[in-house]
C-alpha cells in the first residue's frame, strides 16, 4: 500500500519515526512529508534513510514532477503523526502554504490525523472547531492521549502510541466487518508467563502478547464483549486495545489459569493466545540467589495444562475453546504434523498453529498460521499483519460456535 506519512512540528515527532518503522515492517510503501518545522525534532535524513524515499518539504521543491499535486494523488492513505494545533488549523482553513497542507488538499483517500499539543490548546474553543469541522468533512481525528507532555505538564493532549495510530489508520482501509460475535462474551488471554526463581529473576519466554491482543481487538470489531488475560504484556502492545475491553493483569501461569478460569465462567469463546509455561522451578527463593562460583541447579516442576484443563473440566458447558501452538519443524516431524498431533492430544475445538524462529512469529507485527480442528485436519490458513490474522481465526471460529449454539437450542427444545 502506498502511504504517505505527515509530520508536523512538534517534539511527539519522534514517535513518528517509530510508527514509519512499523509500516515499513507490514510491507507497506511510506513517502513522509514533514513541515519544515518539523525537521528541527527529527532531520531529513532521518526519515530518508528509513523510508527509502526522497523527502521534501516545500510546494517549490521537485517543480518538475508537480509534487504538490502528485505526492496526494498517489497516495491510498495519509497519516499525519503528530498533528500539532497549527497544522489543524491550516488543514481546516484549506490552506495550502507547504507541502504537507496542498498534499492534505488533494488526497482523495482515507485521512487520519493524530493530535499532539498541551492541553490548553488542545481544548481551546479554536482547535475544538478546527477539529469538528475537519471530522465534519470526513477527516478522521484521533482523540489525544493523556499523559507526561512537554516540560512538566501532564493531561489529554500526548500522542497516541505509534501502535494504535497504526492500527487505526489501517483499519481505514479494511472492509466493514461482520457483527457475527455481537453479544458473545470472549476471553482470550496473551502474552508470556513468568515463574519466580527468586524477587529479581524468573522463567519467561518470547511472547509479547500481540497476537493475543490483535485477537482482542478484532473480537470487539466484530461486537463480542472481550476480556483479555494479559500475562506480562507491555503498554505500548495494549496501546491498540478498543475502550471496552476489560484487561486482567497476570505474571504467572497459575495467575493465568485463575483468571481464565474465573473470567471462563460467563464466556462462549475461550481462546488461550497466551504462551504459558511448561514448567516452573519447586521453589523459589526469597532472597536474591547469588552467584557461586559454580553451576546454579534448578528443580522444576511441570506447571497445570490450562488449554486441556478447559477441555476436560470446562467452566462452562457448550463453550467453544481454541488453543495455539507455536512450533519448529525438527527431526521427527514438520510444524503441522507436531500441531496435528498436539491437536489430537490437547482436545480442544480448533488449534491456531504458527511457525516460530528465524524472526517468525514472537514479538513481530506479522504472523502467518494454520488452524485445525480437534482431529488434526486443517480448517483454514492465513498470513499477514496479526489483525488481519486474527479475523481469520475469528473466520474459523464463528461457525463452530454458531454449530454449538444451535445443537444447544436443539437440545433445550427436546423433551425430557
Amino acid at each position: 500500500m502506498r502511504i504517505v506519512l505527515g509530520v508536523a512540528g512538534g517534539i511527539a515527532a519522534y514517535k513518528a519515526v517509530l510508527l514509519l518503522r512499523l509500516l515499513r515492517e507490514q510491507g507497506h510503501a511510506v513517502r513522509v512529508v514533514p513541515t519544515r518545522a518539523s525537521l528541527e525534532f527529527v532531520g531529513r535524513a532521518t526519515w530518508e534513510a528509513l523510508s527509502g524515499e526522497p523527502v521534501t518539504t516545500d510546494v517549490f521543491e521537485d517543480v518538475d514532477q508537480v509534487a504538490h499535486v502528485a505526492v496526494g494523488k498517489g497516495a491510498e492513505l495519509l497519516v499525519v503523526a503528530p498533528a500539532t494545533a497549527d497544522l489543524l488549523a491550516r488543514a481546516a482553513a484549506g490552506r495550502a502554504d507547504d507541502l504537507l497542507t496542498a498534499t492534505l488538499l488533494v488526497a482523495r483517500c482515507p485521512v487520519l490525523l493524530a493530535p499532539a499539543m498541551h492541553t490548553e490548546m488542545w481544548d481551546h474553543p479554536a482547535t475544538v472547531a478546527n477539529v469538528a469541522t475537519l471530522r465534519a468533512r470526513g477527516v478522521h481525528v484521533l482523540d489525544p492521549a493523556s499523559g507526561r507532555l512537554t516540560g512538566q505538564d501532564s493531561g489529554p493532549g500526548r500522542l497516541p502510541e505509534p501502535e494504535e495510530i497504526a492500527t487505526a489508520a489501517l483499519a481505514l482501509l479494511e472492509p466493514a466487518r461482520p457483527a457475527d460475535l455481537s453479544g458473545r462474551r470472549v476471553v482470550v488471554s496473551a502474552g508470556g508467563t513468568r515463574e519466580r526463581l527468586d524477587p529479581v529473576r524468573f522463567l519467561g519466554n518470547r511472547s509479547s502478547g500481540r497476537q493475543g491482543v490483535a485477537l482482542a481487538q478484532a473480537a470487539t470489531e466484530r461486537g463480542a464483549l472481550v476480556t483479555l488475560v494479559a500475562a506480562n504484556v507491555g503498554a505500548e502492545v495494549l496501546a491498540g486495545l478498543s475502550r471496552g475491553v476489560d484487561v486482567v493483569h497476570v505474571e504467572s501461569g497459575e495467575d493465568l489459569r485463575h483468571a481464565v478460569r474465573a473470567a471462563a465462567r460467563a464466556a462462549d469463546v475461550v481462546v488461550m493466545a497466551a504462551a504459558v509455561a511448561d514448567y516452573r522451578p519447586t521453589t523459589a527463593s526469597d532472597s536474591k540467589v547469588k552467584k557461586s562460583g559454580g553451576e546454579l541447579n534448578l528443580t522444576l516442576t511441570e506447571t497445570t495444562d490450562v488449554l486441556r484443563e478447559l477441555v476436560t473440566d470446562p467452566p462452562r458447558r457448550g463453550q467453544v475453546v481454541v488453543g495455539f501452538a507455536a512450533e519448529t519443524g525438527d527431526s521427527e516431524g514438520s510444524v503441522l504434523d507436531h500441531a496435528r498431533a498436539k491437536a489430537r492430544r490437547k482436545g480442544a475445538d480448533l488449534l491456531v498453529v504458527n511457525p516460530v524462529g528465524d524472526g517468525r512469529g514472537f514479538g513481530t507485527s506479522t504472523n502467518e498460521i494454520t488452524v485445525v480442528d480437534g482431529a488434526g485436519d486443517v480448517v483454514t490458513t492465513a498470513a499477514g499483519t496479526k489483525l488481519e490474522v486474527s479475523h481469520a481465526i475469528w473466520d474459523a471460529v464463528v461457525p463452530v460456535l454458531d454449530g454449538r449454539a444451535a445443537g444447544t437450542d436443539d437440545a433445550a427444545s427436546m423433551p425430557a
